[in-house]
Order: C-alpha cells, then structure tokens, then sequence
C-alpha cells in the first residue's frame, strides 16, 4: 500500500478555504470600522460548508495493492491451475456535497466548530493489466473441455474481490479517515483564524467512527518476487493437504 499526498482537489479546497478566510477577514475589518461589530462565526463556517460542498469529492488518501490468486480444475484425473498477481489502486474519497448545515455546529462557550464528516467511500479497484502476471498451465483438462476462459474469469474476479477486501481492512480505513479529518478541520479553521478567531478549534469526527490514532504511513506493497514466493507458499501447502 503506498501512502500518497493529498489531492489535487485536498489542495484546492484548502486555498479556496484560505481565500474565503481572507475575504471574511477584510470584510470584518471594514466592519468593524463602520459599525462597530466583529464577523459572526456562524456565518464563516455557514460559508466554509458551501465552498467544500462545491469542491463535490475530496480525494484524501490512496493506495495500491498486489492480489495473488491461484484458480484450479480437476477432472477425469487431471487438474489445470492458474496463478494470477494482479496490482490495483482505490482512491478513499468524501463525499462533501453530503455535508448538511446540521452537520457544523458552533459552541460559543468552548470557542468550538464541530463538523460532522460523511464516511469514507472506496472508488475502485482499477486494475494494472499491463503490470499483471499469470502463472501456471492450463492443463490437459482445461484443452479437452474448454475452460482456459472460465479458469482465466474465475481468478480476475477472484483478484478483484481480494483487492477490494484488502481496501478495507482496518488499517488502510483509519489512514484515510485521519487524512480527510485533517483536511477538513484545516479547511475550516483557517477562515476562522484569518477572520480574527486565532484561539478557535475545529474537531471533525465521522458519524459512525470508533476512534482512531495519529496516522502511520506505512508502505505495504508487495513486490512481484515476494508474490511469486506466497503462490510457491500456497500451493506447495494446498499439496501437503
């Protein structure tokens, strides 16, 4: 699994954000000199929510994995076996058009924004073909009857659903919902302190999250030798049994 920067769009949101700030930041200047009144911070994040649900999708983390699937047949006595590594890459994107105005509160007494984050969604995988390896023989089986096409769907449809259950193991989850809380609150807060609010804190937590610790990016990919040497590992156990 490679541990990637924010995305383009992250970044994109982030400046707008910090554009939008300065803007509140100007305007609570001017209106202060005139009338006498700082800016509303109910009114910074109000305008905060509608400029990321503009931005549609944050992008905050991606990765990519190595799924190594083996498809059997047997018949008549004999056996056909395919091995299959297959690399693919999920994007763990949020949802920001899904954001409500009940999901950012302001608690004046703790000097507080909450944001409610919707949870995180997986996009993909998408598949490296052109990385992709296959191993093995069809076997005489496979000839007589026909089914070097069946064998060859059976482990691409096999690889998939291992690279999606890789996706969302526990690990790869909580990195990508710490990297989406940290561009979120970061998103919010800047406004917030360019208009004048240095002392103001943005807590954002996911509906359904059961907690999570700081990140630790961690680079899991697996290479093409160490892939081969588990097939090895795998079949040579599936024959002892």
């Amino acid at each position: 699994m490679d541990k990637r920067s924010l995305s383009p769009v992250a970044m994109a949101g982030i400046a707008a954000a910090l554009l939008l700030g300065l803007l509140f930041g100007a305007a609570s200047g001017l209106g202060e000199r005139l009338f006498g009144a700082g800016p509303d911070p109910k009114t910074i994040a109000t305008s905060s929510l509608e400029s990321m649900r503009a931005q549609n999708r944050l992008i905050a983390f991606a990765a990519r994995y190595v799924s190594v699937t083996s498809a059997r047949q047997g018949r008549f006595g004999f056996s056909a076996e395919r091995t299959l590594i297959l690399p693919g890459s999920v994007r763990y994107e949020v949802d920001l058009a899904k954001l409500q105005p009940n999901d950012v509160r302001w608690d004046a007494a703790s000097n507080t924004l909450s944001v409610r984050i919707p949870d995180i969604e997986i996009a993909g995988p998408e598949v490296d073909l052109a990385a992709a390896r296959e191993y093995g023989s069809y076997g005489l089986v496979a000839t007589i009857v026909g089914d070097e096409q069946r064998l060859d769907q059976a482990n691409r449809a096999a690889a998939v659903a291992d690279l999606r259950k890789q996706a969302g193991a526990e690990l790869p989850m909580r990195l990508a919902r710490d990297a989406a809380r940290a561009a979120i609150e970061r998103s919010f807060a800047m406004p917030l302190q360019a208009a004048g609010f240095t002392d103001a804190k943005v807590s954002a937590k996911f509906a359904a999250e059961e907690g999570s610790d700081d990140p630790s990016y961690l680079d899991a990919s697996v290479s093409y030798n160490e892939a081969m040497a588990d097939a090895r590992r795998r079949r040579a156990a599936e024959g002892k049994q």
